[in-house]
């Protein structure tokens, strides 16, 4: 599944009228928060009526899950392809975070939506969109102890250094803004030189500009 999937497109999967709507919303959401956003304000960015938005989705929490899931799904399944191939602990962690902090530049609107509205799901979606973030978390840990183990790294503290990868690509998405010098791809370079480096696998000398 992995294998086929667009690391640019994260609706590929979603049917056209569909992705009319969430892209509609993603924009509302991202420009006045979900609280600010109103169902007739995704409506008429999306160009029909609220009734029409309603026949693919119930409420605007439906869509805000819905927005989320999606980002979520993407963002998994492009960390998991990062990995392909890659056969040492510092390659592989390499791929894995700057595959992971592109992405946060790259789908900047949808990386901020589904990272800073969290507490506006409905605690059912909360707990389902926790799930998939959880197997992300899960496989940046996995490869940092892994590192550990195999003696790639110079560092203890798994949870915490997992944690600051984390936190490194999410933030991204909060300051990223398109057309300036610092491209997806070089934001993706210098944070996994940031990222070795601090498990002590070497110095980071990568450029953020590319």
């Amino acid at each position: 599944m992995t294998a086929s999937i667009d690391p640019h497109d994260p609706w590929a999967e979603v049917a056209p009228g569909s992705r009319r709507i969430l892209e509609a919303a993603l924009t509302a959401f991202a420009d006045r928060g979900y609280h600010g956003a109103s169902t007739r304000d995704i409506a008429a960015t999306a160009g029909m009526s609220p009734a029409a938005v309603y026949a693919h989705h119930r409420t605007k929490a439906d869509l805000l899950f819905a927005i989320s899931r999606a980002g979520h799904q993407h963002v998994l399944a492009v960390c998991e392809r990062a990995l392909e191939g890659e056969t040492t602990p510092v390659s592989r962690v390499r791929a894995l975070t700057h595959d992971y902090c592109a992405w946060h530049a790259r789908h900047h609107l949808l990386a901020r939506v589904v990272q800073y509205e969290l507490r506006a799901l409905s605690p059912e979606h909360r707990s389902r969109i926790v799930e998939l973030r959880s197997r992300t978390e899960r496989l940046f840990r996995q490869e940092v102890q892994a590192g550990m183990a195999a003696g790639a790294f110079r560092a203890d503290e798994v949870d915490n250094l997992t944690l600051a990868i984390l936190s490194l690509g999410i933030d991204v998405s909060r300051w990223y803004t398109p057309g300036g010098d610092r491209t997806p791809v070089g934001i993706g370079r210098y944070y996994a030189g940031l990222v070795l480096t601090m498990l002590g696998a070497g110095q980071n000398t990568a450029s953020p500009r590319a």
